[in-house]
């Protein structure tokens, strides 16, 4: 370190540049270095200029003299650290062994290596134009669209069609949810590259009418995902906020107006082609630019927007230093420094952004690694989600970690032992088998239950008032005319056939034609008891004792009812039971007899049971539409020839009820259930071995 002190810096690179920008929010005054060759900035302070005013001596001596002749009171590893700052970023002329290294790296076929695969593989950008001449050309031609007079007229037709579209809102979702075909999928995908190419000319735009440079525009391969980009790096020499901000926006703003267009189109053109594009717009530009560019946790048009509304350069990377200062400071008792000095409203602020940029990205990254894995066969499916969950999840942690056990040393005695206090706490609570409780879903439903629905169209003669009913009373009363004359038809001809044989059986002549009569005779009793049999059909009465539910009171006698009619149902209150369904992996722990919790969706109260049967197979078919997601329900189905498979695979489980819900109807509801008690720590392993197992083999 002394020695490194009294040697001359290195020399700067010659095709540096260096510009003046706008003041920090504190008021501090900044400058950028521009490095030509990569199109980078960095921003620097007061400190680091006055180092480059006097650069090229010893870092003591730049030290001494900024004390001597600023304000500024430097130390020499302030000095040295920028020093190492501007190597870092090769900002500095390379020496003799500098450029012996980076011949021996050029030379030694980087591509080969795993580390330029996995760079690469994470992160790659391919400029394709450099369209400067060509933005300058159209930007002369698009000024119009600058103006404030089209600004709100844009937002007058956007939120016109908006109007127009949901008094149409039904043909809308119609139309989105018959767009998701193999065709759809593909003009989607059309219409998003239409809508990202505008992003991008947007910001590009933008950016040209301020006087930057756009040096390339192209495609940038995030985790093998292509997004097009536009380099608007300049917008750092900006000095004012404002200017940034509109680059930043440009390309939301500009795919908002291409979705309030081609909604207001979608609205005012009739079926055909043309409305299926503007649809597919519509939603894709309404949709990404909300959910995906609006978002501020990722390095998005949503963070450079935030970034310029708080005028806070490197929002993500300065809050991030503070929140793990803070973990630090909190968990182990560090006396360490913040990084910077801000008010405590605003570091909170800042902590509490970046501790929802992490969860953001925990959870983003990991749909990334399964998204990954589910695109490529299976061994390289493996090998890159681990690569996802290692680099992007586990190496910061690591990171982190490795931290703190370096400074173990610094931390206090008392915090050492409340840390691992806690530490077995926690490992207390994954390790040792209080987790008993089973979560599944289910229909609560009477043992005992008869729905009555008419056999065919009939005339109602009467039905009986909802409430209770013993066993053998008549429910309802119908009549079907054709069928009534009939049996009077019917009865006629018995009488008469039965006259007719009477008078045959007198007459010793007759015996030949008796024999026919009575063959006659026989059919019409058999024609009679059919019809007695259809009429019985329309007599119904209660066939146990219950309760008489759900009957239509707008029903009056004379009038017709059609086929398949519900007429009501019927209900023993006394005994209840629920068809449950639990997951494949819980199904194990339960045992008949277990108790149960059920709550009644809707309602407060808690009812009890217990298991009295458990399916020894899964479910081929879900009993109960009202539990599946086609309808509302909480349990995911495949519809298979109008059946409804569950998925994931579920098992049945029968409870038996203590008492009845208060509303004595099938009701849907979560249930907890008493099981085998299991650690958290021996499920998480159990589960992950399965998986482990499920998936090795290829």
């Amino acid at each position: 370190m002394e020695q490194a002190a009294d040697l001359p810096t290195p020399p700067l690179r010659q095709d540096l540049r260096l510009d003046e920008v706008a003041p920090g929010a504190s008021g501090e005054p900044a400058w950028v270095i521009q490095d030509t060759v990569t199109n980078r900035f960095y921003r620097i302070g007061w400190f680091e200029l006055e180092c480059l005013l006097r650069w090229g001596q010893s870092p003591r001596q730049i030290c001494e003299q900024i004390a001597a002749q600023t304000a500024l009171d430097p130390d020499v590893e302030q000095v040295l650290g920028f020093r190492q700052f501007l190597e870092r970023h090769q900002l500095v002329q390379p020496d003799a062994a500098a450029v012996e290294r980076m011949q021996a790296s050029g030379e030694g076929r980087k591509w080969l290596s795993w580390r330029w695969w996995l760079h690469n593989y994470l992160f790659v950008r391919i400029p394709l134009v450099r369209p400067q001449r060509h933005l300058k050309r159209l930007a002369r031609h698009l000024d119009w669209l600058f103006r404030p007079a089209t600004g709100w007229l844009v937002i007058l037709l956007g939120v016109l069609g908006i109007v127009l579209v949901l008094h149409q809102w039904d043909t809308f979702t119609h139309d989105v949810v018959e767009s998701f075909s193999l065709e759809g999928l593909f003009s989607f995908a059309l219409a998003l590259i239409v809508a990202k190419a505008l992003h991008e000319l947007g910001h590009a735009l933008v950016a040209t009418r301020l006087g930057l440079r756009v040096a390339h525009m192209g495609v940038a391969f995030i985790v093998l995902w292509p997004m097009l980009y536009t380099d608007t790096g300049e917008s750092w020499k900006l000095r004012s906020s404002r200017q940034r901000l509109a680059i930043a926006s440009a390309g939301i703003l500009t795919e908002l107006a291409l979705a309030g267009l081609a909604t207001l189109g979608w609205a005012l053109s009739e079926p055909s082609a043309l409305r299926n594009a503007l649809l597919y717009l519509a939603t894709t530009s309404w949709v990404l630019s909300v959910a995906l560019n609006a978002s501020p946790f990722m390095r998005f048009d949503g963070y450079f927007i935030l970034s310029d509304l708080l005028d806070f350069p490197n929002l993500h990377e300065r809050s991030s230093a503070l929140a793990r200062v803070f973990l630090r400071r909190t968990l182990l008792g560090l006396d360490e420094d913040w990084p910077e000095p801000f008010p405590a409203s605003r570091r909170a602020m800042l902590i509490g952004f970046a501790f929802a940029t992490w969860l953001y990205r925990l959870v983003l990254f990991l749909g990334i690694a399964v998204a990954v894995y589910l695109l490529f066969f299976k061994l390289l499916g493996i090998l890159l989600f681990c690569v996802e969950v290692a680099w992007f999840i586990l190496l910061p942690v690591v990171r982190e970690l490795k931290y703190w056990w370096g400074a173990r040393a610094r931390v206090r005695p008392g915090r050492r032992q409340a840390i691992l206090g806690v530490f077995v706490v926690l490992l207390l609570l994954l390790a040792l088998p209080w987790r008993s409780q089973i979560t599944a879903f289910g229909v609560a439903r009477a043992e005992q239950q008869l729905r009555l629905y008419t056999p065919y169209p009939a005339l109602l003669q009467q039905v009986q008032a909802q409430g209770d009913v013993p066993a053998g009373t008549t429910l309802a009363i119908m009549d079907e005319p054709d069928i009534a004359a009939r049996m009077r038809g019917t009865e006629a001809g018995i009488r008469g056939y039965q006259a007719r044989l009477s008078g045959l059986l007198a007459d010793p002549a007759g015996l030949g034609e008796q024999a026919v009569t009575a063959r006659r005779l026989l059919v019409e009793f058999e024609q009679a008891r059919a019809a007695r049999t259809e009429m019985a059909r329309l007599h119904l009465r209660a066939p146990f004792a219950g309760r008489w539910l759900d009957v239509n009171p707008e029903w009056q006698a004379g009038q017709w009812i059609g086929s398949q009619v519900l007429l009501g149902v019927l209900v023993d209150p006394q005994g209840w039971q629920i068809d449950a369904y639990v997951e494949q992996g819980q199904v194990h722990r339960l045992r008949e007899g277990s108790p149960v919790s059920f709550y009644p969706e809707g309602g407060l109260q808690r009812l009890s049971g217990n298991v009295v049967a458990i399916g020894s197979t899964r479910v081929a078919q879900l009993e109960h539409a009202m539990l599946a997601s086609r309808f509302g329900g909480p349990l995911g189905v495949t519809a298979q020839e109008k059946t409804l498979t569950p998925s994931p695979p579920l098992f049945h489980v029968r409870v038996r009820l203590d008492e009845p819900p208060p509303t004595l109807r099938e009701t849907r509801g979560r249930l907890q259930i008493e099981g085998e008690r299991r650690s958290l720590l021996g499920e998480g392993l159990t589960r992950l071995a399965a998986v482990v197992i499920r998936e090795s083999g290829f």
